[in-house]
């Protein structure tokens, strides 16, 4: 009897936690107003993108988007066609004026809000089982826990006579200037100079994506069936379902756009320290880095597995503060992103008793 109530007791426990991630979970979905916008804005273009490519209307190609004669190339299809050519080829370098224009003022915004392989995402999400999205965000939430606990350690040190507060410049570094999408970006071009022709765009989600919508609809309306209707979606999914991380750590476009974002400096997510509660109240929060799809820490941005260059300018800091404590100004100074706090002697002698 003992050991049926004490399962009993187990399960219950256990649904209990269910329902309270459960809720948890749909609380912050619901705080992140801008997830829906940024979706709806991606489905839009997608579609609007292609219908053009199915009718057969001017609005660009698998590897550039405009009208009629008039297209932008991808940033790095452009590069790759006058690397494979070795020639300066005027429509390719407008096309990366414009687009390096683009990232310096609005960071890597394309990939939140237009790139399809957000979309995939959203819908991979969308047929995740319950159990697997709890799962993925303990594990979140335990990665978020550690750094709030190195938080509490630095306001510790603060206390104990070391001025810098809480700006982590004491821990160790976890992210660098270079990673791996660097490193695919470089093997990307140098294969494009070895074989003549852009290697990458053979490959790339973007072009995948569009170019599985066009296998499909030939293979139904013209009956146009082909390897390609086999083996387009096997290498998308590939791509995006067996490289989960594909955006942060194999995309060599992102790797372009983080070294041009490394001098934007506008739209960058800022926080208030009179209002954020690490600053205001002593008390370790971190809900930023938990919604950040970029996996960038703006508290503390050493703790992060990227920087500040990586921002997509998704918004998710902005809805989820719980003091409204972050804004994306039009333009920030050099150091946004990087403050460092002095806690008074007050605010330290009422943290004291958690921190022991």
């Amino acid at each position: 009897m003992a050991q049926k109530k004490e399962t009993t007791e187990a399960s219950v426990s256990s649904q209990a936690a269910g329902v309270k991630g459960k809720g948890s979970a749909n609380a912050l979905a619901a705080k992140l107003k801008t997830r829906r916008l940024r979706t709806a804005v991606g489905a839009v273009v997608f579609v609007g993108m292609a219908a053009g490519l199915v009718a057969g209307v001017s609005m660009g190609t698998m590897s550039g988007f405009g009208w009629d004669t008039f297209s932008m190339l991808c940033p790095l299809g452009a590069l790759g066609t006058m690397i494979a050519t070795k020639t300066m080829i005027p429509r390719a370098v407008v096309s990366l004026v414009l687009i390096a224009a683009l990232v310096l003022v609005f960071g890597r915004a394309f990939c939140s809000w237009l790139c399809p392989t957000m979309l995939i995402d959203r819908i991979r999400d969308f047929f995740r089982s319950p159990k697997k999205r709890r799962e993925l965000a303990e594990k979140k939430n335990s990665e978020i826990k550690a750094i709030s606990q190195q938080e509490l350690t630095s306001l510790k040190a603060a206390k104990d006579g070391h001025a810098c507060g809480a700006c982590g410049k004491c821990q160790p570094v976890h992210h660098g200037k270079v990673d791996s999408r660097h490193a695919v970006l470089g093997g990307a071009l140098l294969s494009t100079a070895v074989f003549g022709f852009p290697v990458f765009c053979l490959v790339c989600p973007v072009g995948l994506t569009f170019a599985t919508v066009l296998v499909i609809w030939r293979a139904f309306a013209h009956g146009d069936a082909t390897i390609g209707l086999i083996l387009i979606p096997a290498m998308l999914v590939i791509e995006l379902v067996v490289l989960r991380k594909w955006c942060s750590n194999f995309c060599p476009l992102s790797a372009l756009m983080n070294l041009v974002g490394r001098f934007s400096r506008t739209f960058v997510p800022t926080i208030n320290d009179e209002k954020c509660l690490e600053t205001a109240r002593a008390t370790s929060c971190s809900k930023c880095a938990e919604v950040c799809d970029a996996d960038i820490n703006i508290r503390h941005p050493e703790f992060g597995l990227r920087t500040m260059a990586d921002c997509t300018r998704c918004r998710n800091c902005v809805d989820v503060c719980p003091t409204h404590a972050i804004t994306m100004p039009v333009f920030v100074g050099k150091k946004a992103g990087k403050t460092v706090v002095e806690i008074p002697d007050p605010v330290m002698d009422e943290l004291e008793p958690k921190l022991d």
